[in-house]
């Protein structure tokens, strides 16, 4: 089996306009509960979501607040799946429930396995 990442990405603090209920919140995490124990084999880490403010460092030291506020989109949150193939790994990430979230994206990347 080959683990792939998942990145979540969604619409930035900048651009939201959709903040859930707390009902919604249960909801969701319901949701996302049902979609780790319906794919039990293959979700080995569920990860978490990423809150919005961060920093880049670069090589030369430079340190800046990021996200950029420019930035559409941001990577919310990620997992990271086990599968047979990219094929199996992108039938997982069709039943994700991120797409509760009006106008996310999942990036699927394969790991390197060092």
């Amino acid at each position: 089996m080959t683990k792939y990442l998942f990145l979540y990405w969604g619409p930035s603090a900048a651009s939201k306009t959709y903040e859930p209920s707390p009902e919604e919140f249960q909801e969701m995490f319901a949701q996302w509960n049902a979609w780790k124990q319906k794919f039990k084999d293959q979700v080995t880490d569920l990860g978490d979501g990423l809150k919005p403010a961060g920093k880049f460092v670069r090589k030369e030291g430079v340190v800046t607040d990021g996200p950029l506020p420019e930035l559409k989109e941001i990577v919310t949150g990620y997992s990271i799946i086990q599968a047979k193939s990219m094929d199996e790994a992108v039938k997982v990430a069709r039943e994700c429930p991120i797409y509760m979230m009006p106008g996310a994206t999942t990036e699927i990347r394969e790991l390197m396995g060092y």
